[in-house]
């Protein structure tokens, strides 16, 4: 995720919070897949000091010898519904915004040679809903268009690994060797609309439970079934919806949800 604060001119709180961890290391060290592993929630951190940078493509990608990406070990492909798949939890790991003002303003632009009204985001390369680190080496100033693609790439990243489409790891390295081609490398460009449903009798309210499981996350979902009853309700962030309908027994039941359409039988 990023940050498009305004910039804070008194640093002087922000300098009481800033982690500094300054170890030398070598770009080899990050090598694709083996991205390194930083535990620093609620608080930016630097394990190398940056020095010259340069970003490419016109601001929209790192230097990888400065920002190579880095994640946090604590989010693991087993744990990925308690972390970064639950609603809010990006919100329990970020940091103050006078750590990233900082990291900002005084670390990152004058690395990568960039003048204080340039207009930019603090993002992360590999973004906290994806288990990024807060640390240097995964924070840079991204100039350009605002608000960026990269947030829509981020998202559809987050809803395949959520959706199992996906792991966790190869969301991760894509995004982190190369986010604007990272869709394409994964398959993702273009994913075919899907979804599945069921049916379910409920006897205290008399009327079916259809549940739907999509790739359409926060799209209506609608029920209908064969004696024309018919009702909506959004799915969640991962293209799940819990729709009532009262339907009949033995009733055909068909969904449409987003591009998708699919069916069952109320029994």
């Amino acid at each position: 995720m990023r940050w498009a604060y305004p910039r804070v001119l008194a640093v002087t709180a922000a300098l009481a919070a800033v982690t500094v961890v300054c170890i030398a290391q070598s770009p080899l060290a990050y090598a694709r897949g083996n991205l390194k592993k930083i535990h620093d929630p609620r608080k930016v951190t630097y394990s190398i000091r940056l020095k010259s940078c340069r970003a490419r493509d016109s601001g929209k990608l790192p230097d990888p010898a400065c920002t190579p990406g880095s994640i946090d070990p604590a989010v693991t492909q087993k744990d990925i519904r308690s972390t970064i798949c639950k609603k809010g939890w990006t919100a329990t790991v970020r940091p103050p915004e006078p750590q990233t003002e900082y990291a900002k303003y005084h670390v990152a632009y004058p690395a990568y040679h960039l003048k204080h009204s340039v207009v930019s985001e603090l993002d992360h390369l590999v973004p906290l809903e994806l288990g990024g680190s807060n640390d240097i080496t995964n924070l840079w100033p991204e100039a350009g268009k605002q608000p960026n693609p990269k947030d829509k790439v981020e998202n559809a990243l987050n809803h395949a690994v959520c959706d199992g489409r996906v792991s966790l790891a190869a969301a991760q390295n894509a995004l982190a060797s190369d986010w604007i081609t990272a869709e394409a490398k994964l398959g993702l460009t273009h994913p075919r609309a899907w979804c599945t449903t069921s049916a379910a009798y409920n006897a205290t309210y008399g009327d079916y439970d259809v549940y739907v499981h999509s790739n359409q996350p926060y799209k209506t979902a609608t029920a209908t079934a064969s004696n024309g009853a018919s009702h909506s309700y959004e799915t969640n962030g991962s293209g799940y919806a819990d729709i009532y309908l009262y339907a009949g027994p033995g009733d055909a039941i068909r969904v449409t949800v987003g591009a998708a359409s699919c069916s069952t039988t109320a029994n």
